[in-house]
């Protein structure tokens, strides 16, 4: 089950779509830049898969070309909520840039990820 949020690219630049893996596990995909601009969609969606009943949820990141402070933000907030019930945020697919900003940031080793 796809739901595609903010699905006029021409326009926005971030990209945000919700499904499941085959695991089961509730999975948001984001696509392009996730700064200031953006930041308050991607809350919203990444929010709605915390506020679910998952202890783990992924959010895949392949297709970002740029991650700002606000985004981490977003991403330590969600952490944060799920960690309240002992869960955890899988951060899949970082392209060689965007986990320099974990690395710099030193948000690498909160979060869980994989290729």
């Amino acid at each position: 089950m796809e739901q595609h949020l903010n699905g006029d690219a021409e326009l926005r630049p971030a990209v945000f779509v919700r499904s499941d893996d085959p695991d089961g596990l509730p999975v948001l995909v984001a696509r392009g830049e996730i700064d200031v601009y953006t930041s308050p969609d991607f809350r919203r969606e990444l929010a709605a898969l915390v506020a679910g009943d998952a202890k783990r949820v992924v959010v895949d990141l392949a297709a970002v070309d740029f991650i700002d402070s606000s985004g981490l933000g977003v991403l330590v907030g969600a952490l944060k909520r799920l960690r309240e019930r002992d869960g955890s945020i899988v951060l899949r697919g970082m392209t060689p840039s965007t986990k320099k900003v974990f690395d710099i940031t030193g948000l690498t080793n909160l979060f869980s990820t994989e290729p």
